[in-house]
């Protein structure tokens, strides 16, 4: 019983090895950032229509991917620069778009469930920044902010690249993973095809004045 309990665990520790995390950069995470100084500059209201949050998470035997609708947000512009902004994620959103049919009523149904990001009790995910760093490069900064999910918030800082900033509209990209399990969705996958322990975000936000 004993070496058929080592093998079994042998067996499971293998398969999690193999669940490879989604391609991308994963995000500092650190405690909530408390008191958030008032950013100053312009505001930009989000155009939800233009802008996009894809999702992708990958298992043993494959991955999905998906979007998520932005609610609303903004934008604060100074200088040319971004120095603030928040903008709220509406979670009932959450689809799949690498499936169809039935596949992806029961997959979207699975991610609104309370194994994943528990839609009914926690209808919004939102993103506030608190801070934003010059990169390297023209046009790239590393953005912090504080990130609510599943009433969960953690600060996480990320590279994020200005594709257009002019006196009437931004555009904001960034591409980075996230450890689910620090915004309490833990839900492990099946024994034979666990879930990678990342999510990846891919966003582009659309502002305009």
């Amino acid at each position: 019983m004993k070496k058929q309990f080592l093998i079994a665990v042998t067996a499971a520790f293998l398969l999690a090895s193999c669940a490879g995390n989604p391609e991308g950069k994963k995000a500092e995470t650190n405690e909530i950032v408390e008191h958030v100084v008032e950013a100053v500059g312009e505001t930009f209201v989000v155009d939800a229509a233009e802008s996009t949050v894809q999702w992708k998470g990958t298992k043993v035997t494959g991955a999905h991917e998906g979007t998520i609708t932005i609610k609303e947000g903004a934008l604060v512009v100074d200088g040319g620069k971004v120095t603030g902004g928040t903008f709220v994620l509406d979670m009932n959103s959450i689809s799949s778009t690498d499936l169809e049919g039935e596949w992806k009523e029961k997959l979207d149904g699975h991610l609104k469930s309370e194994d994943f990001f528990d839609v009914a009790n926690n209808p919004e995910a939102k993103f506030e920044i608190t801070g934003v760093e010059k990169g390297a490069e023209e046009g790239d900064a590393k953005v912090s902010g504080n990130l609510t999910i599943k009433g969960i918030t953690k600060n996480i800082s990320f590279d994020a690249k200005a594709v257009e900033l002019t006196d009437s509209k931004a555009n904001i990209t960034a591409n980075f993973n996230i450890v689910r399990g620090d915004w309490g969705v833990n839900y492990a996958g099946k024994e034979d095809d666990l879930i990678s322990k990342e999510i990846n975000f891919n966003i582009s936000l659309v502002a305009k004045k």
